[in-house]
This record gives C-alpha cells, structure tokens and sequence, in this order.
C-alpha cells in the first residue's frame, strides 16, 4: 500500500467516524467509476442519500484541501453521482453533494463539513 493511499485511507476513517457520530448510514466507500472516477463516500441520512468527497492533508505545502476542489473535479464527481443514482434507482431529487476537509495538526485534526454542494 502507497503512503498516498495510507493518508487517504487515515482522511476516510476519521469522516466516518465523524458521520457515524451524526446518525448518517454509511452505504458504500470509494465506488469507483471507469479509471480514475470514484465516489469516496454515500451515505444516507433520512431520506436524503449523500455523496461525500474526502480531502485530508498533513500539511498546507500543497494548498488547502478545499483548493482541490475544481471545476473539473466537480464535474467527473457530478457524472459519477449521476452514474451511481441510474445504477442503484435513487431518486435524483433525494441527493445531496458534501465535502469534508480534513487537516491534521500536531496532537489532533481540523474537520470542515460542507454540506449541500452545488455542482
């Protein structure tokens, strides 16, 4: 396993914990999607299924987490969504696009939830 994919793999356990705390119903983890497509986290919470992408960084050297954010990713995730809700028969209107930044401090971590994403 890459140290990439050990931090990655550090980022999701803590969102999952976080979500898991919030009464949100953890559906499936990084779904891919042809090569390089992949939805990291659904889950669903009342009625309302979620699609979370995870950005975790050590350090800013790179930028912030919410900087990884583009117009491209946005979009690749947005066909991803739309792929995954024809796939499984969800209901479009019941979706909801998060983010969750995860940056990691000394002894601990800063976790941002952004909810209800316009993509």
């Amino acid at each position: 396993m890459t140290t990439t994919k050990k931090l990655w793999d550090q980022g999701e356990l803590i969102a999952i914990k976080y979500l898991q705390q919030k009464w949100y119903n953890i559906l499936d983890t990084n779904y891919k999607f042809w090569r390089f497509w992949e939805l990291d986290l659904i889950i669903k919470k009342d009625k309302i299924t979620h699609f979370i992408e995870v950005k975790y960084r050590t350090n800013d050297k790179y930028g912030s987490p919410e900087e990884s954010i583009t117009k491209w990713k946005l979009h690749k995730l947005q066909k991803s969504i739309y792929a995954y809700c024809f796939k499984k028969r969800i209901d479009i209107e019941n979706i909801q696009f998060d983010v969750i930044t995860i940056v990691k401090n000394e002894k601990s971590y800063r976790l941002k939830h952004y909810k209800n994403i316009e993509i």
